[in-house]
């Protein structure tokens, strides 16, 4: 098969490249966890003026294409002279749209909790910040991981579009191995397989650790209620 041959020829080159893709999904899902965080409890515990900004925040990224803001964040910043790297572009075009999607994921399973679970920290003499610190957010982080599972992978499979502003990831190489060889079918197909063997393994990743921080009764307790 001309693609599992093509995939033997440039397989250091698709090595190197999964790396970046894997570095760029590392970074952006940790920017967007950070932020999206920020966001979710903003949300649901700011003051409404500022759940407002971050509803906003999380529209207008979740409605407007990544290309778009990639291509903001890289050829648009120098006008207002602020100049990024290709790299450092990618990871801040990756990291605040990812921070849009997780935001609801974490903003959804912070209120899942209910409002019981900061009463029950309240009459302990917890403040308010303290409980949703020590009592929520632990629940809170474990509840929304199967739902949440879903950004690391679909974050892999969205960083290929950085390679149009040449960062050298998986996609970047297998247009070079198209260019060299004449053969654009084979190169994709050999770069979908290692696309393929990533999403597999973060997969599987990602069921081992849900199952390993699976509140025990949990789902039990939210049908009786």
């Amino acid at each position: 098969m001309e693609w599992l041959q093509l995939l033997q020829r440039f397989f250091s080159d698709f090595v190197r490249g999964a790396g970046v893709t894997l570095e760029l999904t590392a970074v952006g899902l940790t920017l967007g966890f950070v932020l999206g965080l920020v966001l979710a409890l903003a949300k649901i515990y700011a003051p409404r003026w500022l759940s407002a900004i971050a509803t906003a925040y999380i529209e207008v990224f979740r409605g407007t294409p990544l290309l778009v803001q990639l291509f903001l964040i890289y050829y648009g910043l120098p006008s207002l002279g602020i100049t990024l790297s290709q790299t450092l572009s990618a990871y801040l075009a990756l990291g605040l749209n990812s921070a849009a999607y997780q935001a609801e994921y974490l903003r959804g399973a912070i209120q899942a909790i209910g409002p019981s679970q900061m009463m029950a920290g309240r009459s302990i003499g917890l403040s308010r910040w303290q409980t949703i610190r020590f009592i929520i957010l632990p629940q809170a982080l474990r509840l929304a991981l199967p739902s949440w599972s879903n950004e690391p992978i679909s974050l892999l499979k969205t960083t290929a579009v950085v390679f149009l502003i040449a960062v050298q990831d998986l996609m970047a190489k297998a247009k070079r191995a198209a260019t060299i060889t004449y053969n654009p079918i084979a190169s994709y197909l050999a770069v979908a397989a290692v696309y393929l063997l990533m999403v597999f393994a973060l997969n599987a990743l990602l069921k081992w650790l849900e199952r390993k921080t699976k509140i025990p009764g949990f789902d039990i307790d939210v049908k009786r209620v």
